[in-house]
């Protein structure tokens, strides 16, 4: 019996399932020849408010997870990742029209960012946190706490690497994430989708959307559930406008980075999208 290939589906991920655009569009993913590869969801602004949702309801048991628990999760990931490399080199290697060799460098690269961030989820207090020098009998303790629900638009130039480095840090404290793929790269972020939803990570936490980030963008930066925008992919975005209505509700925003270090590993990477609380708390009397 002839063997039929079945070809793979690039859907949403979104509140730990794979849906469909509600708006029911596709655009198609070609080589950089202009040879066909798949076609993939393209998310509308009600899929943007969907997977915010998701997000808020993931917050809060994220973030209450032990740091010891979040690494744990993370570095999940890494191991998942590593055993589906084989899937994201062919992937990469299709999109980007790299090499072998250079789709294999990238993968490296995306698992053992994974593994760094892991390592940070308990300590990165310890570095950042303080025990304030007062005047009277209290303790004073600065601690950080995770921001809420970020939006991100990963960079446009990495179908994975980028992805990961944008998305990892904000997961280190407690956020959850709303990601929006790279528009021309996307097939890698959904196969990443998978791995997350196979990595004990609560579903929610991390919500993945492909499409156009012109779109989607604004309605992420202006929605008043999303604590904090991260525009490192948005350079060739409109990215002032962003900010502008980002301004509307408050939000915190980091700015688009270009060239081959955008989004490099990095402490001020989880700080960003962290608040600060100070704890007042008087001392035993003896």
């Amino acid at each position: 019996m002839t063997h039929i290939a079945v070809p793979k589906t690039y859907k949403l991920f979104i509140g730990g399932a794979f849906p469909r655009s509600e708006s029911g569009r596709t655009y198609e993913v070609a080589t950089p020849k202009g040879v066909f590869l798949a076609n993939a969801a393209k998310a509308s602004r009600k899929d943007a408010r969907d997977a915010v949702v998701a997000a808020r309801g993931a917050v809060s048991g994220w973030a209450g997870a032990t740091a010891y628990n979040r690494g744990q999760v993370l570095y999940r990931v890494a191991e998942v990742l590593e055993g589906r490399r084989a899937q994201f080199e062919d992937e990469i290697v299709r999109q980007e029209g790299v090499s072998a060799s250079a789709a294999r460098a990238q993968v490296d690269e995306a698992i053992d960012r994974w593994v760094w961030y892991a390592g940070w989820t308990d300590k990165f207090t310890q570095v950042v946190g303080n025990a304030n020098p007062v005047a009277g009998p209290y303790f004073n303790l600065t601690v950080p706490e995770p921001t809420g629900v970020v939006a991100i638009v990963a960079p446009q130039d990495s179908s994975l690497l980028g992805l990961v480095s944008a998305v990892a840090p904000a997961l280190v404290s407690g956020n959850a994430v709303v990601v929006v793929a790279s528009e021309t790269f996307p097939l890698s972020s959904i196969t990443l989708a998978e791995v997350l939803a196979t990595s004990d990570l609560p579903k929610g936490v991390v919500n993945v959307l492909t499409g156009s980030p012109a779109e989607i963008a604004p309605w992420l930066a202006s929605h008043a559930d999303v604590n904090a925008l991260d525009l490192v992919g948005a350079g060739a975005l409109d990215w002032i406008d962003l900010e502008i209505a980002a301004a509307d509700t408050l939000k915190r925003v980091y700015p688009p980075e270009n060239g081959p270090d955008a989004a490099a590993p990095a402490l001020s990477r989880i700080t960003a999208f962290t608040e600060t609380k100070t704890v007042w708390h008087t001392k035993a009397l003896i």
